[in-house]
């Protein structure tokens, strides 16, 4: 029988090993797909090129295969290309008893165990080694939101965004005097960096004298839509843009967006680092925060949130937002939904 994989590889045809592990996948051959990525990676030092078909073969393993294929493939620098990091492609799929037996130590694994937290999974008993690498708790608390999470295919990846309330445009007040507020600006800042730095977008964050829309007006905008929402719809859209990579940029995943949600509200509260859980999900829930958006946004990935403590004097506004660049052929056209 003619050893198929040999001889792909040795073609150096990326669209033809493509196919061939689409093929694999598709019989359950994950022993000749361990072996597809071992040969196109073994390749290089011949000068082939063919990292991609590697790339994308551990991106089928990690999704589709068995625990004990998926679990290999789950590492710090793996993936590097995939639709999503790997840890949260293989959680995504399988719960934490299937899959844990099979993760290496280290990083991805506690990454992998977050994964399964967002999507309802309690490991608070689970070894410090699995949980530690985010230090926030291994369960879910009773006043955090329905977190939304990816959903990967073959061939394409859902982030869906939480629910969109329905807001209304007002006129804003003048801009509140800026105050200093490193830490807090900083934790707002970090919703939207890898926007800002490894894709087309900007992220700006105010501290300001006064309540939620004075913050608004200080970011330079005069009207906006806006809508009063509850702390647990603020967490969900601190959490989703924390997690995404927006047009171009590497998806740092859920659980990095809810470490960024955690932070950015302990840090809006005045809270110590770490927050005990139950005094942060107190202190939230007594902020007023707002939703808006500025006039003329259309399409793309964006956050804009605004929060106040209620007779404290002090608000806080983001402003963050990533699009494809107008020369991408695979922007989505005018009146296409992104």
């Amino acid at each position: 029988m003619t050893d198929r994989v040999a001889a792909a590889v040795a073609s150096g045809d990326l669209d033809a090993l493509v196919r061939l592990v689409d093929g694999l996948c598709s019989a359950r051959d994950w022993d000749e797909v361990v072996r597809l990525r071992l040969r196109c990676r073994q390749a290089l030092e011949r000068g082939l090129q063919l990292w991609p078909a590697a790339e994308y073969a551990d991106y089928r393993l990690a999704l589709e295969a068995p625990a004990a294929y998926a679990g290999p493939v789950v590492r710090v620098g793996a993936g590097r290309f995939a639709l999503g990091p790997l840890w949260e492609v293989a959680a995504s799929t399988r719960s934490w008893e299937v899959l844990s037996p099979h993760l290496p130590s280290g990083p991805a694994r506690g990454m992998a165990a977050h994964e399964r937290v967002v999507r309802g999974e309690d490991l608070g008993l689970e070894p410090a080694e699995s949980t530690s690498v985010l230090d926030i708790p291994a369960r879910l608390e009773p006043w955090e939101p329905a977190y939304p999470t990816a959903t990967y295919y073959s061939d394409r990846a859902d982030f869906p965004a939480p629910p969109a309330p329905a807001m209304t445009l007002e006129e804003m007040p003048g801009p509140g005097a800026e105050v200093e507020d490193e830490g807090s600006v900083e934790a707002l800042l970090e919703l939207g960096r890898v926007w800002a730095e490894q894709s087309n977008g900007g992220c700006s964050a105010t501290a300001v004298e006064g309540e939620a829309p004075a913050a608004i007006a200080a970011l330079g905008h005069r009207r906006a839509r806006v809508s009063e929402v509850g702390a647990d719809a603020a967490l969900a859209w601190m959490c989703w843009a924390g997690a995404s990579g927006g047009a171009y940029g590497r998806r740092p995943g859920t659980p990095a967006g809810r470490f960024a949600a955690w932070w950015a509200g302990a840090s809006l509260a005045g809270l110590d680092w770490p927050p005990e859980p139950a005094a942060l999900g107190t202190a939230l829930a007594g902020m007023q925060w707002l939703l808006w958006e500025p006039e003329g946004l259309a399409g793309g990935w964006a956050i804009h949130l605004a929060a106040h403590h209620p007779g404290e004097g002090l608000a806080w506004a983001v402003a963050a937002a990533d699009s494809h660049r107008e020369d991408d052929p695979d922007r989505p056209q005018p009146g296409a939904a992104e």
